[in-house]
């Protein structure tokens, strides 16, 4: 159940303090800031994540309540909004706390922003191409990035086929085209590596090998790319089995920017996990 803020003010939940210079005995125990741990996972548990950002700007005591990420009030909005199957799978192993994984669900994979042959599946953070023959499909994330540093991680769970691509796209890039192509980096909305080939593509150009390895390794099916974009930079680089390969892309436009990923291989399966800001060493 919601409660809105309004509920919340009607209720005495204010940070506003009494007027009297010495309050009663009586209101100094009931002031929200003096509330037990105990008192406030209820309340909290009930609220949304908008309301809940706002109650964290009450008081000290709540905001160092909420900023725990993984107490019961961030584990019980995990049981509510993720399904079981993802909550307790390897898929979020990295992911250390409760509303870690909530943050990644609520950036996972888009179910309103991809192709027609594409659906997320029931744990929210896998896509499936369905086998439709002689189409290239692709989708983005619910959210997009114009400012500050993120990460996320891409693990294909399936076949590649000819072409598999990860990256980002703006929101004019398209998720769908006829045919067997690298539909991600394919115009000068998009920016991806072709994990097949270890090509770099943009604006339907090759920008060459990655990572810039003599006999660099193809991916292997099942792997975690780390894929951190930089706002503030305006860079794009890739990380596999926690080595850094370098900065892949630079320049990148002061737009709102997707992590995307696009298929041609009939069920095949990719997962994405948002991280968060990247950690520096």
């Amino acid at each position: 159940m919601s409660l809105p803020l309004s509920s919340v003010a009607s209720l005495g939940l204010t940070s506003q303090a009494s007027q009297a210079s010495q309050p009663h005995p009586a209101s100094r125990q009931c002031c929200p800031s003096r509330w037990p741990p105990s008192v406030l996972e209820v309340l909290f548990s009930l609220l949304d994540l908008s309301s809940l950002r706002n109650c964290s700007l009450v008081c000290k005591p709540w905001m160092t309540f909420l900023t725990d990420e993984d107490n019961d009030v961030w584990r019980l909005h995990c049981v509510r909004q993720l399904a079981a199957e993802a909550l307790h799978s390897e898929l979020l192993s990295s992911l250390p706390t409760y509303k870690a994984k909530l943050r990644a669900f609520y950036h996972a994979w888009n179910p309103e922003d991809c192709s027609r042959n594409i659906y997320v599946k029931s744990n929210g953070f896998t896509l499936h191409r369905n086998p439709v023959a002689q189409s290239t499909d692709g989708a983005r994330g619910k959210f997009g990035f114009v400012r500050g540093r993120h990460a996320w991680e891409i693990i294909w769970e399936g076949p590649l086929g000819t072409v598999a691509v990860i990256g980002i796209a703006t929101q004019e890039a398209p998720n769908q085209c006829h045919g067997y192509v690298a539909l991600l980096g394919s115009n000068d909305q998009s920016w991806g590596w072709n994990l097949v080939d270890n090509h770099l593509l943009h604006n339907g150009d090759s920008q060459g090998n990655y990572p810039q390895l003599n006999n660099a390794p193809k991916y292997q099916v099942g792997e975690r790319i780390r894929v951190i974009l930089d706002c503030d930079d305006n860079t794009l680089a890739f990380e596999r089995n926690y080595e850094f390969l370098g900065v892949a892309f630079r320049g990148l436009p002061d737009k709102r920017l997707y992590p995307s990923v696009s298929a041609v291989y009939g069920n095949t399966e990719v997962s994405m996990v948002y991280l968060g800001a990247p950690l520096d060493g």
